[in-house]
């Protein structure tokens, strides 16, 4: 007879979370490094003969957070490029996806399975998935701005 081995609830690992979110507010700030004088920033990346570019613009400015948008653009019609909303802030130096694929605000935890088709983690997800994408842009992206060191 055999038993059905019950999977263990997710739970939200909070300080891997955060770690995350302070390592993507850092690398957000070194590919930005004006962004408090500069509404949007370029970052050209080319992969495979394509060029390819990192928009990231500032679409909100408040004491404590900046919000940004950034927008993956390149040559292809048949596939939607990355696009999300990251909330930076400032206070406890920190970045956080709040929007992606035209869903806002996710929560810690959902049920799997889910009418939305969304992972246990899908917020830790997220904001692995952008880390990675700054990282790879740190690697290989080259500013389309001149990048103004120690005014």
């Amino acid at each position: 007879m055999t038993a059905l081995l019950a999977k263990p609830r997710y739970r939200v690992d909070l300080s891997s979370l955060q770690a995350v979110c302070e390592t993507n507010f850092f690398r957000l700030r070194q590919l930005m490094p004006e962004m408090a004088a500069q509404d949007e920033w370029h970052i050209l990346v080319d992969a495979d003969d394509q060029p390819q570019r990192l928009v990231m613009r500032v679409i909100e400015r408040c004491r404590y957070t900046t919000t940004l948008q950034l927008r993956h653009e390149k040559q292809q019609d048949w596939l939607a490029p990355p696009s999300m909303e990251v909330r930076l802030y400032h206070d406890a130096r920190m970045a956080e996806v709040v929007a992606a694929y035209n869903r806002r605000r996710f929560r810690g935890v959902y049920p799997y399975p889910n009418e939305q088709m969304l992972q246990p983690d899908e917020k830790y997800q997220l904001n692995l998935f952008l880390g990675e994408w700054l990282g790879y842009c740190q690697r290989y992206g080259q500013s389309a701005q001149p990048v103004l060191i120690g005014r």
